[in-house]
């Protein structure tokens, strides 16, 4: 707030300039003092008289003389203004007005009242911003600080500001997003944790029965063939059993540990291309990478939205990290039974063989090196889809390489 306060006393500032100096070049204006343009009129009537008479003088045509008197009787008893002119040998009073050469009273008030109003509309807007603008701004200075400390406990006080409505709905919405992910990741780490001491503790009663057995046949404690068969019998059962719970372990390794929430409904094909189109459009011409969009129909698709822009975002991603930089196509591919949106690229040095893992989690190409990543993008696009009843997969042709999502019909 201390710009705007900075910003406000300016403005206040020049507001007073403003109104000193009109009035002041207002009241020099209607000074009696200042111009005198009537002398210019009256010089020009004296030197009409001395070359053409008095007689052919039309006074019709002046601005401020009014009337033109030869020397008499009452010559200086005038009550208006005048001024006297010795022409030919001749005095000659000139009688004139100056209320055309002052800037009427009425001027000045008007003037100072157009002021006001733009003094009052600009401090008006001023106000405004700092009340609708600058404040719920001021509300968010602190949230990335916070965030990024942990502390998800506060929440950002709504406003239906059309400026900053949303924008502080969406924050707050990230913020129960990530309280809710750390939530689940501290569930996800209590019911490994669990699992763990409780699978340690199930493998530790076979181990010890191995162990005990092993010692005896180590020490030949059962010297009947038929008893040592038992225990070997016995020792195979319990590996067996830690066996299992080492399936256990790698089963619980391999569930999915991404929670991806996806709100299945409808919108159009065009929602979702327009919304990354324009964006991709403006961000590809500033590396002279050609984007093109291909012609489609308007369908309406059976899915989340934002989860499906999601998708298609991480695809063009991909297709300006690995390609090669010169062009990028959006395609639409006839399909009777759903809708495909295909994102083809060149410059694709993916050998065939991995093709099929690239959607995998943590899995990258061979291509990938020196390129940063986690290699999850594909990963959250397939599973994104699958909950979306649609599918994904990619196509080399050549050097292009072509991913393609297919969305179901609503």
């Amino acid at each position: 707030m201390r710009a705007w306060r900075k910003i406000f006393t300016f403005s206040a500032a020049l507001a007073a300039l403003f109104f000193i100096a009109a009035n002041l070049l207002l009241l020099h204006l209607n000074s009696p003092e200042n111009g005198r343009p009537y002398r210019v009129e009256i010089n020009r009537l004296a030197l009409l008289i001395e070359q053409n008479g008095i007689e052919n003088i039309d006074l019709s045509q002046c601005e401020f003389v009014y009337n033109i008197a030869e020397y008499g009787a009452d010559f200086y008893d005038q009550q208006g203004d005048y001024s006297i002119r010795e022409i030919g040998g001749k005095l000659y009073r000139f009688d004139y007005t100056t209320k055309k050469d002052q800037v009427n009273t009425k001027i000045i008030i008007a003037v100072n009242v157009i002021l006001s109003v733009m003094t009052a509309a600009t401090f008006g807007l001023l106000f405004y911003i700092r009340g609708k603008i600058l404040r719920p701004f001021e509300r968010l200075t602190n949230v990335p600080y916070e965030l990024s400390k942990g502390n998800l406990t506060s929440p950002v006080k709504e406003s239906k500001s059309r400026f900053f409505g949303k924008f502080l709905w969406g924050i707050n919405m990230l913020r129960e997003n990530i309280e809710q992910q750390k939530q689940r990741e501290l569930e996800l780490q209590k019911e490994k944790k669990t699992l763990l001491l409780s699978l340690s503790h199930d493998i530790k009663t076979p181990l010890s029965a191995i162990k005990l057995y092993s010692q005896a046949l180590s020490k030949d404690l059962y010297p009947d063939p038929e008893k040592r068969r038992e225990i070997a019998d016995s020792i195979n059962e319990k590996a067996d059993e830690i066996e299992s719970y080492v399936s256990k372990i790698i089963t619980a390794s391999r569930e999915d540990f991404l929670s991806i929430d996806v709100e299945n409904g409808e919108f159009y094909l065009s929602d979702l291309v327009q919304n990354s189109a324009a964006y991709y459009g403006e961000k590809l011409a500033l590396v002279k990478t050609e984007f093109t969009l291909g012609e489609y129909k308007n369908r309406l698709i059976s899915g989340d939205l934002d989860r499906a822009v999601e998708v298609l975002q991480n695809v063009i991603e991909n297709a300006i990290k690995y390609g090669d930089g010169k062009r990028i196509e959006i395609l639409f591919p006839d399909e009777d039974e759903g809708v495909l949106i295909s994102v083809r690229n060149g410059g694709c040095t993916l050998d065939r063989s991995e093709l099929p893992h690239i959607f995998e989690s943590f899995r990258r190409g061979a291509n990938s090196e020196n390129i940063q990543g986690s290699g999850l993008g594909l990963y959250i696009c397939r599973q994104i889809m699958h909950k979306m009843n649609g599918e994904i997969f990619a196509e080399i042709d050549n050097d292009l390489i072509t991913v393609t999502s297919v969305f179901s019909r609503a």
